[in-house]
Parts: C-alpha cells; structure tokens; sequence
C-alpha cells in the first residue's frame, strides 16, 4: 500500500520535473520547435491550423520516444529483479532511486546542479541517432514531425536521462513507461503553448519561489524513498 502510494508520488515528480524544468526544456527543445515553424511557408506560419497539427506530431513523437525509453530501462531494471536472490541488488535500485529523486529535486531548487552532468554521457549516443533526423527535414507535415520528434526525443537532456536512470528502478516495463510519459507531458506545456500563455506558463516555471517549493517537496519524496530502501 506505501509503496504504491510512493509510486503515484513518483509519477507526480517526474511531470514536476518536466514542468517546473522548463526553461531548460527551452533551451535545449526551443531551437528546434522555431525550426519546424520557419519549414513552413511564411503565408502559413501564423496559422494555428497549419502550426498546431505539426506541433502535436512533434511532440507526440517526442512523448513517445520517453515512454519506450522509460519501458526498456524499467524492463531492464526488472530483469535485474527477477533474479532469484538478489535482495542486495533490489535494494541497491531503491538507493538509487532515491538519490536521483533528491539530486532533481535539488537541481529544481537551483541548489544543485549535477544531473546536467549527465548529458555527456549521451553525447557518443547521440552523434550517431542525430542524422536520423535529418530524413524528415524540412519538416512540412504532420507524418514528418512525428518520426522527427521521436528522433530528438533522445538528444542529450540531463533531465531526460536522469528521469530515465530513474526509470531503471521503477520495478516494471509498465511503470518505467508511465514515469517516463508523465515527464514527458510535463514538458509538453512550455513546448506547445505560444503567445501569451507561453509567457506566462514561462514567469511561473522561472518563479524561485516555485521552484525551491517545488523541488524541496520532490526531496522531500526522496528522502522518504531513501528511508523505505534503507529499513
């Protein structure tokens, strides 16, 4: 029954996450969502009609690359598991667990901001996923945005790959999906939304005050899954 509870409060945190980590989302996503308006014909880039549907192909295909990212790493932490004997082992992922749920919730904070470091080690990786993309430029169409962004949905974040390091101990292939998915769709707001919304979805997620709370309440979350892992 906690453990279950402590898995909801896990799905919560990651779209926090995502949510509140969208100025960096920005920055690393932002320069990409311009590109796919300017590959439109410039009578058609100030259309909703047109923007959207390319836009939602995006990052469905975005929110999709996560989850099946999210269901192999919990897989394979499930894999782990499921051999017979391992307590130590199972232990050892409630750890780690617990310690990336802190280290996000710190870097929301702005206390600490160590899971960047993780984007190295995606670099290698992605130099060789990153020409795959380049077959659906210019993107002019649904069908093209939708692979495109399945491709970039694996360019080096350090809060993707840290939320998907977390999947690995999620337990299941269902719940390293679903962590996955509800960062995913925190971070479909700051993508998506343009004009005034967008500006004002973006002063609330730069917000210290927010932040702090934010990623205070998400160590807070670490520190309980420290506690289970460590009893």
């Amino acid at each position: 029954m906690v453990w279950d509870l402590l898995a909801h409060s896990s799905l919560v945190a990651a779209f926090l996450v995502g949510l509140l980590g969208g100025v960096h989302c920005l920055g690393m996503c932002g320069g990409i969502v311009s590109a796919l308006t300017f590959s439109l014909p410039a009578t058609q880039r100030n259309h909703p009609a047109t923007l959207l549907p390319i836009l939602l192909a995006y990052n469905t295909g975005r929110i999709g690359g996560y989850t099946l990212a999210g269901a192999l790493a919990g897989g394979l932490g499930a894999a782990f598991l499921s051999i017979g004997g391992l307590d130590s082992l199972r232990q050892g992922l409630q750890l780690f667990a617990a310690l990336f749920t802190i280290a996000l919730g710190l870097y929301l904070a702005g206390i600490w901001a160590g899971v960047a470091q993780v984007e190295n080690a995606g670099r290698t990786l992605w130099r060789h996923i990153e020409p795959l993309g380049r077959r659906f430029m210019p993107v002019n169409s649904p069908a093209k945005a939708l692979p495109l962004g399945f491709v970039w949905g694996w360019l080096p974040c350090g809060l993707v790959y840290s939320v998907l390091i977390w999947a690995l101990s999620a337990g299941s292939v269902l719940q390293g999906a679903l962590l996955m998915l509800a960062f995913g769709l925190g971070t479909l707001p700051n993508l998506l939304l343009m004009g005034a919304a967008a500006a004002k979805l973006a002063k609330f997620t730069r917000n210290q005050t927010v932040k702090r709370i934010a990623g205070l309440l998400i160590v807070s979350l670490g520190m309980v899954l420290l506690w289970q892992a460590l009893k």
